[in-house]
């Protein structure tokens, strides 16, 4: 399938690509619930057929295992054919998925719903941060944190609706209702977007960056010490947040917190209903801020910033989570400089490893959240037997490692990549001088 060029006067980056962007923000926030709003189906589902957390949250794991390591796949099918037939499958794979939720009455059709969702929120993830970092190589930061920033806060208009839909007429029509909706609304989008018919060019700007000329194949990537690095850190802070993410309204029940009244700023909320709606709201302005940051002063510095801040969250949740205001801004403050992994780790892909496989490359990338994901029943049965302050510990002492990991090993390690790759260049050119 050819793609049209989309970078000609009729249709300028400068206008059009931005327009690009904004679709690919919102098809993000359509997948979002898939993954932050899940936590509030987690008791009503267990209370309903008594399987247990363990069990029940074994389908968010499911869901981001087959979300993240099928990405590099869907992504090549991207990179091939473009952005919009994979789009197109993944909203109708949304909407099947929180279907067959409406109607799980097994674990095994709760988990098949699972792995359904992890395939249709996958295209659509990979996709349109791929389609962000094409459009946007002078802005990689800025973009990849702008299109994961929906995904991030996508669930934050929602939060509030699905609950209360869960409360007034039980989890099954909120799956059913938000699943068709946010499904159809993807799909729709997917008739507009497209890639850029040819590269865009780097300002000068972006210089100031260290940035690869050389477009590295996926194979290539795999066999780089630095991806796997970069795929190590990646783990080790996902973890944690995935964790947070699956497991926060059960650490709330268990402090019972949950249903204590939280008032902040003229906002009075029920503590876990608070901490859920400005988890998402803090995520989805830390995505942009903190990519936007890293064009600025660099990736790894953000991510020392933002690594450490984290461990420094999730010790106080450690300490004084059991009380609500504490709850409440240590969630927030934790999700918001969490969340910028999801940018941060696609904008310095794109920088290490080139543009033109960015879609691919970064795909193989985010399978470490899926990695990740396997330690989020993990964390439930640590919980069960030393209590949640011992898996926040754990979380702490994983985000302090790959705050020093960033600044101390990628860091060099990425430099010394990026100018080993790029020797042939001048030489060659000072060969060809030397000839004419």
């Amino acid at each position: 399938m050819a793609q049209p060029d989309f970078t000609t006067a009729s249709n300028p980056p400068g206008s059009f690509r931005w327009i690009q962007l904004v679709m690919g923000i919102v098809c993000m926030a359509m997948i979002a619930n898939l993954q932050y709003g899940w936590t509030l189906f987690v008791d009503p589902i267990d209370a309903k057929y008594h399987w247990g957390r363990a069990a029940i949250q074994l389908a968010f794991t499911l869901f981001v295992v087959v979300e993240t390591w099928l990405v590099p796949v869907e992504a090549w099918f991207v990179d091939k054919y473009g952005p919009r037939a994979v789009i197109m499958f993944g909203g109708a794979m949304i909407s099947l998925a929180w279907v067959l939720n409406s109607y799980a009455d097994s674990l095994v059709m709760l988990y098949a719903g699972a792995v359904v969702g992890g395939i249709g929120a996958g295209s659509v993830y990979g996709t349109c941060v791929g389609n962000a970092l094409k459009w946007f190589p002078d802005r990689r930061g800025l973009a990849a944190g702008a299109t994961a920033a929906g995904f991030g806060a996508g669930a934050a208009i929602t939060v509030v609706p699905i609950a209360h839909m869960i409360a007034e007429s039980g989890y099954q029509h909120a799956f059913f209702t938000f699943g068709i909706g946010q499904g159809v609304i993807v799909f729709m989008l997917a008739f507009f977007m497209r890639p850029p018919g040819q590269a865009v060019p780097v300002t000068k700007k972006q210089l100031n960056l260290p940035q690869t000329k050389t477009d590295f194949t996926p194979p290539q990537v795999l066999r780089s010490p630095i991806f796997w690095v970069m795929y190590l850190v990646f783990v080790m802070v996902a973890a944690g947040g995935l964790m947070t993410a699956a497991q926060i309204a059960p650490i709330a029940h268990d402090y019972n917190i949950a249903n204590s009244p939280v008032t902040l700023a003229g906002f009075q909320m029920a503590a876990l209903t608070f901490a859920i709606s400005l988890d998402r709201i803090f995520d989805g302005f830390g995505r942009p801020l903190f990519g936007w940051l890293s064009d600025q002063i660099g990736r790894e510095h953000t991510m020392f910033i933002a690594f450490g801040t984290a461990a420094l969250m999730l010790l106080t949740l450690s300490a004084y989570g059991h009380n609500p205001l504490v709850f409440v801004l240590a969630t927030a403050v934790y999700f918001g400089v969490f969340g910028e992994i999801y940018s941060l780790f696609p904008a310095t892909s794109g920088d290490t490893f080139g543009a033109k496989y960015a879609a691919t490359n970064n795909g193989m990338l985010y399978t470490a959240k899926g990695t990740a994901a396997l330690l989020v029943p993990l964390a439930s049965l640590i919980a069960a037997s030393y209590g949640w302050q011992a898996v926040f510990v754990i979380a702490v002492a994983l985000n302090a490692t790959a705050a020093l990991l960033a600044l101390f090993v990628i860091k060099p390690m990425r430099r010394a990549f990026i100018l080993g790759s790029e020797p042939a260049v001048p030489e060659a050119a000072a060969h060809s001088a030397k000839t004419a």
